[in-house]
């Protein structure tokens, strides 16, 4: 597993020019909102987190119908269904490196559109932590849709059809925990409910993502 991900985030980094679009759309998406609501900075503040948040989940989506895309076109996907080990921590290492290059970068550039956004002073802790909690469970459960759309035709339309009604509690529990920071509430037990998602998600979406592989190359 090891191995393999080392090979893939290689082959990720490679590629890095795939992966630019998903950063330009997420900040070019936050920098409409003012364009469209109004650059009152009061304004801006109260749904800073819910932009943030927004922009992030679109982003993502940008990158899930590539996750195995090239793996079944080459016929690399069938080389790793037969290989000796488990399907589920070969899909676990190529959605890790999925968050690495796609989660993380989201995760580091959000503080600075909290800026231009106007968000409260409090809330960039809470916004870093639930965004480090929401963006693997993005890429886990994108990876489900991803896979079980895996050679359908018009798969990457399907794929943002599929993942974003699984993934609304993770848009709403990330900005409650930013909003409840900004506002004195506390973020702590949105956030209590972000690590719970991931805690059940990160052990469960592996073997669901391998289950339709398999299903995908008739293995």
């Amino acid at each position: 597993m090891g191995a393999f991900f080392r090979h893939e985030l290689r082959l990720a980094l490679r590629q890095a020019s795939d992966l630019m679009p998903v950063l330009i759309f997420f900040v070019l998406a936050a920098t409409l909102f003012p364009l469209g609501v109004g650059p009152e900075p009061q304004l801006l503040g109260r749904i800073a987190s819910g932009i943030v948040w927004v922009t992030a989940l679109l982003a993502a989506m940008l990158s899930l119908d590539r996750l195995f895309e090239g793996d079944y076109a080459d016929g690399s996907l069938e080389q790793l269904a037969l290989s000796p080990q488990p399907l589920a921590l070969l899909a676990a290492a190529k959605i890790a490196v999925h968050w690495l290059t796609t989660g993380l970068p989201l995760l580091l550039l959000s503080p600075l559109l909290g800026v231009m956004l106007n968000l409260e002073a409090d809330a960039y802790g809470a916004l870093l932590a639930a965004m480090a909690l929401g963006t693997p469970c993005l890429s886990l459960i994108g990876a489900i849709g991803a896979a079980v759309t895996l050679g359908a035709r018009r798969g990457g339309a399907l794929v943002p059809l599929l993942v974003l009604p699984l993934v609304l509690p993770v848009l709403i529990f990330g900005v409650s925990a930013v909003e409840g920071a900004a506002t004195g509430l506390g973020a702590g037990p949105a956030l209590l409910i972000l690590g719970a998602l991931l805690a059940v998600t990160l052990p469960l979406a592996p073997m669901v993502v391998a289950l339709a592989l398999r299903l995908a190359v008739g293995d």
